[in-house]
C-alpha cells in the first residue's frame, strides 16, 4: 500500500477494510525498497544508454542487457537491503542512494 492511486485497487481496499486487515501507513513518494524495482532501474539505464529506435531493437537490447547483469549484482541488492532500510528510516522516508 504505497498511497499511489495507480497502484490502488478499490476492490482490494474494500476487502481489506471489510475483513479488518490492518495495513501499514506508507508515506506517498517514499523511496522504493523493492530490490526488484532497483534491478529494473539498472536494466532500464543500460538499455536507454544504447538508444533503441524501435520495439524489435528494444526487445533485443533488453535481452542482451539482462544477460549482462551478473548474479552478484542481485545478491548485493539483497545484502544491502537492511542498510538501505536503516537509511530510509533515518531520513524519515525521504530519498536515499541505494
Amino acid at each position: 500500500m504505497d498511497n499511489d492511486p495507480k497502484h490502488t485497487s478499490k476492490v482490494v481496499a474494500k476487502w481489506l477494510k471489510d475483513n479488518k486487515v490492518k495495513v501499514l501507513e506508507w508515506p506517498s513518494q517514499s523511496p522504493d525498497l523493492n530490490s526488484m524495482e532497483n534491478l529494473w532501474a539498472e536494466l532500464k539505464k543500460h538499455v536507454r544508454a544504447r538508444r533503441p529506435t524501435n520495439l524489435t531493437q528494444l526487445h533485443q537490447l533488453c535481452q542482451e542487457e539482462w544477460a549482462k547483469i551478473p548474479p552478484t549484482y542481485c545478491g548485493k541488492l539483497v545484502e544491502g537491503y537492511l542498510k538501505h532500510l536503516t537509511q530510509v528510516k533515518q531520513s524519515i522516508g525521504n530519498g536515499t542512494k541505494y
